[in-house]
């Protein structure tokens, strides 16, 4: 391979010359001789300066060489500077029958316009036709003028050489057509690799107009955490979230904080350190920067495998969601301070509606009928006004402590009986007891009445609602498993979004508006914990609520 980006390198060095350097570089060598052999003409064959001929083959090479620079060889035929090499085989000529029996071996020097007339790459016979008759010519003066005294050594040297020379210029063709094939297929490797590179570099030119036109950051690293691509969305995110006097935008560097706002988060729960770490995580909501320009930002992490499966880095995408956030804010206060205003009025009518209630004498059996329809609806609406505060709070208050599970599901087992007897449902438990856990009483306890009771109310009479429980050295997880209606897969995973109720739901007139389930979850993951919903039509439905056993040594 080196010896090919040689040939190369010199092939290319030799394109850069003009024609006239490039036909005055082939000459030289044998130029050079003949000069050395004129200079030292006068020492070694001073009888050689009365030879008229040689005197001439000398001035002739000295022409010849002159002709190389003089004659301007780029307005001429591509061949025609080849008239030089065989005008030297008749200089070489003139200058042995010149010398006679002094320099015999002066007919060695035909090698070198052979040389060149076979590696030319033109007229092929041409050059085959002169490497024979060239050497012919030289030595077939000397032999005829020994006519008819041939020796055997004569004839030899007669035939022999210019097959010498004949094997010298095929062997020149061959290596010229080989090298001239090298070079053609690196040119060709040339022309593909170029072609790859303009097309790779279309490719990232399309890539980055594509980065930069997206509305997200985008960031690429490496396995170490070195950033292999960012668009420019990114850059300004990170210019946004950078330490004021700080040069570098690297991740530790930025203002990083939780759901909070204030709270700076660790390095290893960063995005980009969790990214390298291997995770593959979505919607992880963070803050970047501080005052005005906090910006409230969804991060999206997945890695880059190579084919056999080694982790080479990942790709995080970062979604500006600030107004998204705030508007969902700005709805839960809204519905905040609706819930609130309604509460005050609605407890008014249920005191006033008690009192009246409560006077047997002053009212009418009809009049009670009509009040226990008032008060019994006040009550519904002052349960989903409850409801509509406990939904609309950005942050449930938690306090969670070691707390014994199986006793909050044998009150909540107490507390939904009477619904249960008059649905005619059976409630199992067989959770064993005590069954620790880390976490609030009063919210867990909240959450196990909405499973109870929304289990209880999908379910047909004579159904059962199981409630089981599995405890590990890590983990609790309490199922709440009903023979009801069940859903389909998609309502399963929507069925945790505030105010939504499945078609089948609606279409029985099934009592709820949507919110004891998205209640549930946040208080479940105000814990640190996980619920999920498996259901199929027809089949009922299992809830399973993951808390965690231990205490703050999890967080």
């Amino acid at each position: 391979m080196s010896e090919k980006l040689v040939q190369r390198g010199i092939s290319r060095y030799f394109r850069t010359l003009g024609p006239r350097t490039q036909v005055a570089l082939c000459q030289l060598p044998l130029t050079l001789i003949v000069l050395a052999l004129a200079i030292a003409t006068p020492l070694a064959w001073p009888t050689l300066l009365n030879s008229p001929l040689y005197i001439f083959s000398m001035v002739l090479h000295g022409l010849l060489f002159a002709a190389c620079f003089i004659i301007p060889w780029e307005r001429l035929n591509n061949s025609a500077y080849l008239v030089i090499p065989v005008l030297d085989l008749l200089a070489i000529g003139l200058s042995r029958n010149g010398a006679g029996p002094l320099v015999p071996g002066l007919v060695i020097l035909a090698i070198f316009p052979i040389i060149w007339l076979s590696a030319s790459g033109m007229l092929a016979r041409t050059s085959i036709v002169l490497s024979i008759l060239g050497p012919l010519f030289i030595l077939l003066p000397t032999v005829a003028g020994k006519f008819p005294n041939l020796t055997a050594s004569d004839l030899t040297s007669l035939l022999l050489f210019p097959l010498m020379m004949l094997a010298v210029s095929l062997a020149i063709r061959f290596a010229s057509v080989n090298m001239r094939m090298q070079q053609r297929q690196l040119q060709e490797k040339d022309r593909e690799l170029r072609d790859l590179l303009d097309a790779s570099t279309e490719r990232e030119r399309l890539l980055k107009t594509i980065l930069d036109a997206t509305d997200v950051g985008i960031v690429a690293v490496n396995s170490k955490g070195g950033h292999l691509l960012t668009n420019n969305r990114q850059k300004s995110l990170e210019q946004n979230a950078i330490n004021p006097g700080v040069r570098a935008a690297q991740e530790e560097d930025q203002l990083i904080f939780a759901q909070d706002k204030v709270t700076p988060l660790a390095a290893e729960k960063r995005p980009i350190q969790r990214a390298i770490q291997g995770e593959l995580f979505a919607d992880y909501l963070v803050w970047i920067g501080n005052g005005s320009n906090q910006r409230a930002v969804s991060t999206a992490a997945r890695p880059m495998v190579s084919d056999d499966g080694q982790f080479m880095g990942a790709v995080i995408v970062y979604n500006d969601v600030t107004g998204l956030v705030e508007a969902l804010a700005a709805n839960e206060e809204l519905i905040s301070n609706v819930s609130h205003e309604f509460r005050s009025p609605l407890n008014s009518i249920l005191g006033n509606v008690d009192l009246v209630l409560e006077d047997v004498q002053g009212t009418s059996p009809l009049s009670a009928q009509r009040l226990e329809v008032v008060l019994r609806n006040s009550e519904r609406l002052l349960a989903l006004v409850s409801d509509l505060m406990a939904s609309a709070s950005s942050a449930l208050k938690v306090h969670p402590k070691r707390t014994d599970l199986a006793s909050l599901v044998e009150t909540s087992i107490g507390s939904a009986q009477p619904q249960a007897e008059q649905s005619r449902i059976s409630l199992v438990a067989d959770i064993q007891s005590p069954l620790w856990a880390y976490a609030d009483p009063l919210r867990i306890g909240q959450a196990l009445d909405n499973l109870v009771s929304n289990a209880i109310k999908y379910s047909p009479g004579g159904g059962v609602v199981n409630i089981s429980a599995q405890g590990s050295d890590d983990w609790v997880r309490l199922q709440v498993q009903d023979s009801g209606m069940g859903m389909s897969p998609e309502d399963s995973a929507r069925v945790f979004r505030r105010f939504f109720r499945t078609e089948t739901a609606r279409e029985a007139a099934i009592p709820g508006a949507g919110l004891g389930l998205s209640i549930t979850k946040a208080i479940i993951e105000g814990h640190g914990g996980d619920i999920s919903c498996t259901s199929n039509p027809g089949k009922g439905s299992t809830f399973t609520l993951t808390l965690p056993a231990e205490g703050p040594s999890l967080y």
